[in-house]
């Protein structure tokens, strides 16, 4: 079995794959999703921190339950979720005059800039139904939290301090595959955080096919194309 931790970079998308079998671990950086998925194995379960499934208006429950869980100041990485109207929007002002049209409130900057990975993964899965079921969307945030024997990271993932602690979480249940992770990625197009939280969604991943993973929430709640809004950690 292969288990797959996808986070998105600024050259695409940084991946750890995970060979259950042979306990081997491989990462990399795709330019698209599709050539990402195409490249992993067949029945990999697969872990991905992007939003999957969008309300037509207002946000979603399990983003509202993860701010909650995560609490002030981690809560803030919780982006909000853009409503699936907004989508095909070109510019920022043409996505907020979507939004408000459709009484879905307002776009933040930091939700616009993820919008076309977002639109990129939606229209995979558009295209890719069978992924709907072995896809699932994690926060790192919310699994460092779980790591973290319930308790929020205290440091932003960008300082030092915030770095060394998410990485100390990772090298405790990993070992030297994160160094060695790291040393095979390209020297450019990522970042060091990327990287932690791609291991972040592959540590999660691992705990779902052991069956202890939690959800928010529980029961998924579906949108109108029949994708999950859960983040699963």
């Amino acid at each position: 079995m292969h288990i797959l931790g996808i986070d998105g970079c600024r050259a695409g998308w940084v991946f750890v794959l995970h060979d259950m079998i042979r306990n081997t671990i491989a990462a990399g950086v795709f330019r698209n999703i599709e050539e990402l998925l195409a490249f992993a194995p067949r029945k990999t379960v697969i872990g991905i921190d992007i939003p999957i499934g969008l309300t037509e208006a207002g946000p979603r429950v399990c983003d509202q339950l993860a701010r909650r869980l995560l609490g002030r100041p981690r809560s803030s990485s919780i982006f909000p979720s853009p409503i699936r109207g907004i989508l095909p929007a070109v510019t920022y002002r043409q996505a907020c005059s979507m939004a408000a049209h459709a009484g879905g409130g307002g776009v933040s900057c930091q939700t616009w800039n993820i919008v076309p990975k977002i639109r990129e993964v939606d229209d995979f899965l558009e295209v890719h139904s069978a992924y709907k079921r072995s896809l699932h969307e994690v926060h790192p945030e919310v699994s460092f939290l779980q790591w973290n024997g319930g308790k929020a990271m205290e440091h932003g993932k960008k300082t030092a301090r915030g770095r060394q602690d998410r990485q100390r979480l990772v090298e405790a249940f990993f070992g030297h595959e994160y160094d060695e992770a790291r040393s095979g990625l390209p020297p450019f197009g990522w970042a060091h955080d990327d990287l932690l939280d791609a291991f972040a969604v592959l540590w999660t991943v691992h705990r779902l096919v052991c069956g202890v993973a939690a959800a928010i929430p529980e029961t998924p709640v579906l949108d109108a194309h029949g994708l999950r809004m859960q983040i699963v950690s």
